[in-house]
């Protein structure tokens, strides 16, 4: 199912605020796709999905390497049967502001304040497609 991102159905985003570990998928200078295991936070009226990361980490790197236009890429999380991707280009954000409102987003949807990283960064996605099923 796809669905616009601008009007997500309340099961879509319900699925959303659980907590679940979920993948980031970004494309390497080569064009091979990098995979990782992250933590998502969607911002649906923003349509903005955020990775908080630590600025030498590859998927940083990655998304850096595509230049000022950003980085297409999809975050995805799985529950049994249920599934939800969330597709747009990122860009990195490191401005305070930007990393506190990610890291608040992330406790609040982890149970958990992030470990203490003065080189972390936010990986901000502008969602453009939604996807997912149940």
């Amino acid at each position: 199912m796809t669905t616009e991102p601008q009007d997500p159905d309340a099961a879509h985003l319900a699925f959303w605020s659980e907590r679940h570990l979920c993948t980031l998928t970004t494309p390497r200078p080569d064009g091979s796709p990098h995979v990782v295991p992250v933590g998502v936070t969607y911002d649906p009226e923003r349509r903005l999905a955020r990775v908080i990361a630590d600025k030498a980490s590859r998927k940083v790197r990655n998304v850096l390497a595509a230049g000022p236009e950003g980085a297409r890429v999809a975050v995805c999380q799985v529950d049994g049967r249920r599934w939800a991707t969330l597709e747009g280009r990122a860009r990195v954000r490191t401005k305070p502001e930007e990393v506190g409102e990610a890291e608040r987003r992330y406790a609040e949807r982890y149970g958990r304040t992030p470990r203490v990283n003065p080189g972390r960064v936010v990986i901000e996605i502008e969602v453009g497609r939604v996807m997912g099923h149940g």
